[in-house]
């Protein structure tokens, strides 16, 4: 088996080779510092420079107006789903959340402890396998949830949902920095790195500043995104190293082009897989439908459930990690992330087709 295997888990993720070398070789010392980026005081001048660093790199890749916080914080896209209603649902008390998949509803789950959710559609009738085209929206929403792409289900918005005037609010956990986007249509985007732009730990949250207004000094300290604004992430010990990796990626991708170059790549990666799988005769079966494909993460099935188990067997052994579906829906799913190199998509596409043909 090579050195490292083609790594398709859903999160945590792949990460590009380059930064993981670069990463390394100054792990132990950081070029001119003396001591380790784990090491270093979040206070200290070297540190202004990486989060400065990242911060102003992710604005360019996103062209995030200057009139949005950018914060990187802790506890996962889980913890925002708590602090976005706590935050912003005051004082309509009132939220529209489109549900699409585990994540969305655990979004409303957490909401409901605040106030009240409409739910403005929903695609669980149907097992998940569609974005919805239409939705019921209220007209006295404080905002509009939605989550841009769906892990464990393999379907993706290809664009915002459209909800007027009404904050819309995202979780892009796993498909930020896929592509560009208009942020100016958003009032709060928020990420766990861990799937498409950096190690677990760390959390990136865009912020409108308009917002602000609507948080209440009433909510615990750490839950206010005032408190983090006001303090530029830094209120307490930020998670530093991941922070670093963030920067070390967004700096691989502005040297990959940018996000339309990277947008481009993603396209010919999920083309070549889902290719395969129409392409098969009805021997892989892709779940979510054609118009509601995730570009990020490719889910199907084979005919029964014990090929599926030998198929996943036979891609460890041959080098293929990660293939193995949600344990909450079985079967098959490839994520293939920025960082993902097309070869690995290429051989997996290989290892599909000589399976096929030596079970079908």
């Amino acid at each position: 088996m090579k050195e490292r295997i083609y790594n398709f888990n859903a999160g945590p993720a792949v990460l590009p080779e380059e930064v993981l070398k670069e990463a390394q070789e100054n792990l132990f010392s950081l070029p001119g510092v003396g001591m380790s980026v784990l090491e270093i005081s979040h206070r200290s001048g070297t540190f202004d420079k990486i989060i400065g660093e990242a911060k102003g790199d992710l604005k360019s890749l996103l062209s995030i107006p200057d009139n949005y916080h950018i914060l990187f914080l802790q506890g996962g896209a889980s913890t925002q789903f708590a602090m976005v209603p706590m935050n912003i649902m005051p004082p309509k008390n009132k939220a529209d959340y489109i549900v699409t998949g585990s994540w969305s509803k655990k979004a409303v789950k957490e909401a409901k402890k605040v106030g009240e959710v409409n739910i403005a559609a929903s695609s669980e009738e149907t097992g998940f396998d569609r974005i919805p085209t239409e939705l019921n929206l209220s007209d006295d929403a404080s905002y509009v949830h939605f989550t841009s792409n769906n892990t464990i289900y393999g379907t993706e918005w290809k664009t915002e949902p459209e909800v007027g005037d009404v904050p819309l609010v995202c979780d892009a956990s796993s498909d930020i920095l896929h592509k560009k986007i208009d942020v100016s249509k958003y009032g709060i985007i928020y990420a766990g790195a861990q799937k498409n732009m950096g190690p677990s730990g760390v959390t990136l949250v865009i912020i409108k500043d308009d917002l602000l207004e609507r948080c209440p000094d009433s909510l615990f300290t750490m839950l206010n995104y005032k408190t983090h604004t006001e303090k530029d992430s830094m209120f307490n010990t930020p998670p530093v190293f991941g922070i670093y990796m963030i920067g070390l990626v967004a700096k691989w991708l502005k040297n990959m082009g940018g996000l339309d170059a990277m947008y481009n790549l993603n396209n010919e990666k999920a083309e070549l897989l889902y290719n395969c799988i129409d392409e098969s005769e009805g021997f892989y079966k892709g779940h979510a439908q054609k118009d509601s494909r995730s570009v990020m993460n490719v889910t199907f099935n084979l005919t029964n459930e014990e090929l599926e188990k030998k198929l996943i067997a036979e891609a460890s052994e041959s080098g293929f990690g990660g293939v193995k579906g949600h344990r909450s829906i079985g079967g098959l799913r490839a994520s293939i992330y920025n960082a993902c190199p097309k070869v690995a998509v290429e051989e997996l596409v290989k290892f599909m087709k000589d399976f096929q043909q030596r079970n079908g």
